[in-house]
């Protein structure tokens, strides 16, 4: 647990460490590996109960960070070779994950992000402290958190550069967990490519089409969101490091901003860049945006086909019921047998949570002030959020959802039959006035419209089975991506084994 503190005091049985600062001092746990800075931000931040250790790769990045600025202080001959080893190798402790319980800072603490560049500039100063056979203290101490750890940096530049970082890193899953799904609607398509079912338009009955053709739709839009994210997510790899406070680098010696690109990209194995200008670099927070306005729009997407599954599957016998999806638990507490969409619900959910990280960052990054933008921790908290959950959805959609979907074959040809789906196939000759009295009377009647169509003389039941399969060709001149159309055309013989059914 975290010690509290109260009236500038930690609460706990073994206080042996007093620090201090230029507000005064406090007392902390011997055991400690954070300092003073931290310790305010304990009593100033009691805010989400996430600490900067909720996320992996945010510690992983910062470290990095940290590492590629002792290398390249120590090139420039600003740190000595022992420092510089001692701060790389605390900081590969942290990246392994052994030193979490000391970075405590709460993901939403308000100093700009200080309190965690601090969080980490203390707990990596203690370690290496320790590694030297030094005590925790500031007096003398031969690692510092500002002068040692923190050199030629800024929270400015440094917090920003380690965010997009694990943004980059966080989002390395992100393109094969949608591509994976676009393969599960890939495999639908095929399976299903010669299945007719009715096709709707503002939920009322439309045109015919196939299974083939609406899950050919769903793996396309998955695939170009994928694509999308994976251009969105290289811009992650321009970073304003070096800038120090506000795009000057000013406070850090020659050398040292070419040195730490070099080093940077020379620890993440991918090459870094810095920005253009570093000033834009510092004040704008526009890549994130983008990015998360794209994760929203991907998870809209999932959610809307969600709802298509949730629709289509509606009954079983009160609803549509043309498809079933995998039952994967029981659906009610009271209600015997019942079993309801629950993947394609939570995945609604996942969009509605995305739809609010976006708003929060949205606010965020059009909040900033003159030469910087002091919410970065918010926007970090809330994209790495949205990315997560993301990757969630669109695993479980694949996995415990899609895969194991299957169309109910009658059921969806009996309700295109029933319908007035073929009006359309009629207009050229009998013209649009003639065909809508048709329709007209089948609603009034009751009864399927090929039904009132044949008996009126308008069609032949045989010329129902030529409409079908004309109806569901794919304008091959008119395709965007072929992939997702393949065999979308409909097998007579399939269509033929109904025949029977269409004067029922």
């Amino acid at each position: 647990m975290v010690a509290q503190i109260t009236d500038m005091k930690i609460n706990s049985p073994a206080i042996e460490r007093v620090e201090k600062d230029s507000l005064g001092q406090l007392q902390l746990p011997a055991n400690a590996l954070y300092g003073i800075n931290v310790a305010r931000s304990l009593a100033n931040f009691p805010i989400s109960g996430r600490s900067i250790a909720s996320w992996p790769n945010f510690v992983r990045a910062f470290a990095l960070v940290k590492q590629a600025a002792a290398r390249a202080n120590s090139e420039i001959g600003c740190l000595v070779e022992e420092q510089a080893h001692a701060i790389f190798n605390a900081c590969e402790g942290i990246k392994a994950g052994k030193y979490d319980d000391h970075l405590v800072v709460d993901m939403l603490e308000g100093s700009g992000g200080t309190s965690t560049n601090m969080n980490f500039n203390e707990v990596i100063a203690n370690i290496a402290t320790k590694s030297l056979q030094q005590k925790l203290s500031r007096h003398g101490l031969p690692i510092h958190p500002n002068d040692h750890v923190n050199m030629g940096q800024s929270t400015n530049d440094v917090l920003p550069t380690a965010m997009k970082l694990a943004i980059y890193y966080e989002m390395e899953n992100t393109a094969p967990a949608l591509l994976k799904l676009a393969d599960a609607f890939a495999k639908k398509r095929e399976e299903l490519s010669s299945d007719l079912r009715l096709g709707r338009t503002c939920l009322q009955d439309a045109q015919p089409m196939t299974y083939g053709q609406a899950f050919g739709g769903y793996e396309a839009v998955v695939r170009r969101h994928a694509q999308q994210l994976d251009i969105l997510r290289k811009q992650f790899l321009t970073l304003p490091l070096g800038g120090t406070a506000i795009g000057t680098g000013f406070g850090s010696r020659p050398g040292y901003k070419l040195a730490v690109y070099r080093h940077l990209s020379c620890l993440l194995g991918v090459l870094v860049s810095p920005a253009a200008d570093p000033f834009d670099a510092m004040q704008n927070m526009d890549t994130c945006a983008r990015l998360s306005a794209e994760l929203r729009n991907t998870a809209n997407t999932l959610s809307k086909i969600s709802n298509d599954f949730i629709t289509l599957s509606s009954g079983p016998g009160g609803g549509i019921g043309e498809i079933s999806l995998p039952e994967v638990q029981a659906g009610s507490s009271i209600m015997p047998g019942k079993v309801n969409p629950v993947i394609p619900m939570a995945v609604c959910q996942v969009a509605f949570a995305i739809a609010g990280n976006d708003t929060s960052i949205s606010m965020a990054c059009h909040q900033g002030m003159l030469e910087i933008n002091h919410f970065e921790m918010v926007v970090c908290d809330r994209l790495l959020d949205s990315i997560r959950l993301l990757v969630s959805a669109a695993t479980i959609f694949s996995n415990r959802c899609v895969e194991g979907l299957h169309a109910n074959k009658a059921v969806s040809y009996e309700h295109l039959l029933a319908s007035s789906a073929l009006a359309t196939a009629l207009v050229p000759d009998l013209g649009y006035a003639r065909v809508s009295s048709l329709v007209r009377q089948a609603k009034q009647e009751q009864r399927p419209f090929v039904q009132v169509a044949i008996e009126e003389g308008s069609i032949s039941e045989h010329d129902v089975v030529k409409i079908l399969n004309r109806s569901v060709q794919v304008d091959e001149g008119h395709v965007g991506d072929q992939n997702s159309n393949k065999s979308s055309s409909v097998e007579h013989g399939r269509i033929h084994d109904y025949e029977g059914y269409i004067l029922q």
